[in-house]
């Protein structure tokens, strides 16, 4: 994903804009893996592959972002990897 997307990216649940980036793998302008992540609502959407995955809670991979997390729990701050409500369940 190109980090300039974060400029028009907003929320898809509540439409809050801007959404904050936090890479865990990047080169130059390219976010490889990260997360965006929202601070109205703090759901959080993983980067994988170059490729934000912005869904519905309803339609999310909840065992594969809890392993994005694991592996990538020193990269990230505690507001995602704690403190976040990724699916408001």
């Amino acid at each position: 994903m190109k980090k300039s997307l974060v400029d028009i990216l907003a929320c898809p649940i509540d439409k809050s804009f801007p959404l904050e980036l936090y890479e865990c793998d990047s080169e130059g302008q390219t976010v490889a893996e990260g997360v965006l992540y929202c601070t109205k609502c703090t759901r959080f959407f993983v980067i994988t592959d170059g490729i934000p995955i912005m869904m519905p809670d309803d339609l999310r991979d909840k065992k594969q972002e809890m392993v994005f997390l694991h592996a990538n729990s020193q990269t990230l701050p505690d507001k995602i990897t704690k403190e976040s409500k990724p699916w408001h369940i």
